[in-house]
Formats: C-alpha cells, structure tokens, sequence
C-alpha cells in the first residue's frame, strides 16, 4: 500500500530581535484536534502550490503577515498523529523577517509573541517540545525527523541532519 500522508506545513515567525515567536492558542473552535494547545501557524497544503506558497497563504490567511525571510528549518514524518490516525508529513520553517501588522486573532484562535525561553511552559503537543528547539538553534542544517504518534502522544523521536 503506498504511503499518502498529508502534507503541511508548520511555520515559526520570529520577532524583529529575534527573542519571541508568533504562536497561536487554538481556542476558538471546540472540535478543533489542537483545542487548547499552543502552536506555530500552518495547515494543509493544497493541490495547486509548492510548501513555500502553502507557508505565505497560511502565515497570511492567519496572521495578516507577509514572510519575507523564510528558512527551512526541517521536516517530520508524524505517523498515526490526526484524530483518526492520519500521518502527516510536516515542512518546518522558521521566518526570520515578516512585513505587516500581526493580527490578534484569526478562525483558529488568538495570536501572541511568546519569549523562546518560556516556551517549554505552554500547553503544546508533547512532540512539540523534541523538535522546537531544533527550530531556533544556529545549526544551519535542516533536521530530518520521524515521530510515530499513537493515542495523541508521541511514541519515540528520530532525526538526522546531512
């Protein structure tokens, strides 16, 4: 059976001096799979358009911003993670540059800068937490991760840079 997981993207946008990221609190829809839950901004990757066009729509539809500094900061395999099992194949982006003015809130919930220090202190996907600091290290090799989800946790974390 081939393997078809869906594709999406998850992006990170930094403060002008480097120090928080744009997160949202996905509060605003009760059958939401991430109620609750901290996280970058992202989605779904449509038919018509490449990870990058998926990332700008998404930060855009989302946030109100424009990414002007995108950088590939790594990718996951998450078998089993969607409320029915789904596996995803995520494209992780740090935006280190951004034109426009944030908004507060958007369908999926409300918008806020969160310093990177305090991260480990929101409520988020407990694989959220292996993978991020990859995100905001100086390594400038993309990591390449395999994290199998089962029961809405993360069963074991694996990557590699080249």
């Amino acid at each position: 059976m081939p393997y078809t997981p869906i594709v999406g993207v998850l992006g990170y946008v930094l403060s002008p001096d480097g120090s928080r990221t744009l997160l949202i609190h996905r509060n605003q829809r009760p059958e939401d799979h991430h109620l609750g839950k901290y996280n970058g901004l992202g989605g779904k990757m449509r038919p018509n358009e490449s990870v990058i066009a998926c990332l700008r729509r998404e930060i855009r539809e989302e946030a109100g911003i424009e990414c002007d500094d995108i950088r590939l900061r790594g990718t996951i395999n998450w078998t089993g993670f969607g409320p029915a099992g789904e596996n995803w194949l995520g494209f992780i982006f740090r935006i280190d540059r951004f034109h426009g003015t944030c908004r507060k809130r958007c369908g999926e919930g409300t918008l806020a800068w969160h310093p990177l220090s305090d991260l480990d202190r929101l409520p988020m996907w407990e694989g959220d937490r292996h993978f991020l600091p990859l995100v905001f290290d100086d390594d400038p090799r993309p990591f390449h991760g395999y994290m199998p989800y089962a029961n809405g946790r993360p069963l074991s974390w694996h990557y590699e840079r080249l």
